[in-house]
């Protein structure tokens, strides 16, 4: 276990892992999430800027809340984020569809093909009547 100081409130507390925040903060930034998908339910075509001001949410958090999947606008929405990979405008994530596709693909390319054959057995006889030697 790691002792940190809070980045919320500057207080140490032991940390485990995720956003170096103590239970009080990281508590109060659940809250604060709750409220932004509230506001961005109730109006779909704002822009992270206006959901910034108006809720006093910095916009690099608002961000990180769309790359992790968490928060998602609708697709007429202004606001649009780059894919990580091609650059392409996307509603959320890190990656376009097609890059993810690209990705998985991949990945799945990595690991051979458990469907193998069995190697062939010689079906002549005399080759399984052979004497056979252990090594030591």
């Amino acid at each position: 276990m790691e002792v940190r100081n809070c980045k919320g409130c500057g207080r140490l507390f032991n940390y485990l892992s995720g956003p170096p925040l103590c239970a009080s903060c990281a508590q109060a930034l659940d809250l604060k999430f709750e409220v932004v998908k509230e506001y961005v339910y109730d109006h779909p075509r704002v822009g992270i800027q206006e959901v910034s001001e108006e809720l006093e949410v910095p916009i690099t958090q608002i961000k990180q809340w769309i790359r992790e999947e968490r928060l998602a606008f609708a697709e007429d929405s202004m606001i649009g984020l780059e894919c990580e990979s091609c650059g392409t405008t996307i509603k959320t994530g890190r990656y376009c569809k097609a890059c993810k596709d690209k990705l998985s693909k991949g990945l799945s390319n990595l690991y051979p093909n458990e469907r193998q054959q069995p190697p062939q057995r010689s079906k002549d006889p005399k080759e399984n009547a052979r004497m056979r030697f252990l090594d030591n």
